[in-house]
């Protein structure tokens, strides 16, 4: 968007009054989520500094990850993409007796270890959290997201119709979309059930909660996301909740998280000279990143609860006849880590995105979330697009992707002469929603004046504007 654009919308009558004149809004970019540089990290920095980057930054922040899961071992690498990419080789391995494609029929270095497999993971969810799957030589399958109270990842219902079709699967990813767990233990059930291995990947979902069974004496039980996965993943880059460089492989127990330790340090064998005996990656977190993390993380109990004031806000404010905003299901207990929401009003709004473009009309009475989008950043505050699914992006639409109506294939001029699709519901939260910003360092002013924008964008006259107390 141009300055000349972004002023033409800050000049919009709709809009007056809610700066006191001040042209530009804000005076300062409101970012869409941040997490601090605390005392703690600089600390560890130093540390790990003066111990000549040793790997003791790494090794602690292994022990205190692990810990605070409840999980046993942790490994701890350079992205999320990376530690996905070790847990489907270690899934591989127990499942086909094999970790890479270097066996395989079609030759050294041709495969993957999912050659020919497929793997379940969810519509609503980051690239790099699908692109390992197709490294590793699988066929993702996406599965659609859950409905209303349940959050807005994998549905456990819309899963079991694709066990239907293909019993065979053994390997599912699940994540938890935008801070929120869904209804994982029941996905949990259905692994069990058809002996299939879950991977549950928590880099937004982390410090997030869910109630779990009650124990021998009757007692509620809570535990972290992470700990009803087989394998657990981290992926802790700026895309999620602690914002620094890396990713970890949790798992229970201590075969797996030496192999992956053994495959992440380049799969070099235990003698003096360089010897190769399976395939590497070369992939083991620094001691810098493994000391910001360390810092962040004795501090994510605190951002958890500044994430969770700014969706109550968001949610008592705009949560009814202008938005939906994504719930927190019954049995959990979310992060907070975005606040995202859907458009609603009694007007339907008019928008058209393709892959590259999007347009709309500023309607009387409803608001299209692109509408919403520019005049946040024309203010001066961050905001986005809720995810656009993985079976709508061109690298994948020829994928296979299953919502109530079962299994079909996205494309771009599909024909809905004989075939009507009635329910997907991550492609209806991408065309109608848009991430609010859920910056820690927002103040209360300074969000009252996000909500009021967003009321401005609906242009209802005699609407109650008033700011949040």
């Amino acid at each position: 968007m141009t300055e000349a654009t972004k002023k033409w919308i800050r000049g919009q009558a709709r809009f007056n009054g809610i700066f006191d004149g001040k042209e530009r809004g804000f005076g300062r970019k409101i970012p869409l989520s941040s997490v601090p540089v605390y005392d703690e990290c600089r600390e560890y920095i130093k540390e790990a500094l003066e111990a000549g980057l040793d790997g003791t930054q790494t090794q602690a922040f292994e022990d205190e990850l692990a810990e605070y899961i409840g999980l046993k071992y942790a490994v701890a690498v350079s992205s999320g993409e990376t530690a996905l990419l070790l847990a489907l080789k270690l899934a591989a391995e127990k499942l086909y007796g094999s970790s890479s494609g270097i066996y395989t029929p079609s030759g050294a270095g041709r495969g993957g270890a999912l050659l020919g497999k497929k793997v379940f993971c969810p519509d609503l969810m980051t690239a790099d959290m699908v692109n390992p799957i197709i490294f590793e030589g699988g066929e993702p399958i996406f599965i659609d997201s859950s409905d209303e109270g349940c959050g807005w990842s994998m549905s456990p219902e819309v899963l079991e119709m694709a066990f239907g079709k293909y019993p065979d699967v053994k390997i599912v990813v699940i994540n938890h979309a935008y801070g929120f767990p869904g209804d994982i233990l029941q996905v949990r059930k259905l692994c069990f059930a058809h002996d299939a291995l879950l991977i549950e990947c928590i880099g937004e979902g982390l410090g997030a909660e869910y109630r779990l069974p009650q124990d021998n004496a009757g007692q509620e039980v809570w535990s972290r996301a992470g700990v009803l996965g087989d394998y657990c993943v981290l992926n802790s880059g700026k895309e999620t909740l602690l914002q620094a460089a890396g990713g970890a492989v949790l798992t229970r127990g201590y075969y797996e998280s030496e192999k992956a330790r053994y495959w992440a340090g380049g799969a070099r064998a235990a003698v003096p000279w360089n010897q190769h005996e399976e395939l590497g990656l070369d992939c083991l977190m620094s001691d810098l990143d493994a000391a910001v993390l360390r810092g962040r993380l004795a501090h994510l109990g605190e951002i958890i609860e500044k994430k969770r004031h700014i969706y109550e806000t968001y949610r008592k404010k705009l949560d009814g006849s202008l938005a939906y905003i994504i719930p927190a299901g019954e049995d959990t207990r979310p992060n907070y880590w975005m606040t995202a929401m859907t458009c609603e009003s009694s007007l339907p709004f008019a928008e058209t995105r393709n892959d590259r473009a999007y347009t709309y009309k500023d309607l009387h009475g409803t608001a299209a979330p692109m509408e919403i989008y520019d005049a946040l950043q024309a203010f001066c505050a961050d905001c986005r697009p809720v995810y656009k699914p993985m079976s709508m992006q061109p690298v994948y639409r020829n994928c296979e992707h299953f919502t109530l109506d079962g299994s079909w294939r996205m494309y771009e001029d599909f024909s809905t002469d004989e075939f009507s699709v009635r329910c997907d519901l991550a492609r209806a939260y991408y065309e109608s929603g848009i991430v609010l910003p859920s910056d820690i360092s927002m103040t209360q002013e300074e969000q009252d004046r996000i909500i009021d924008i967003v009321y401005a964008c609906y242009d209802k006259p005699g609407m109650e504007r008033g700011f949040v107390q």
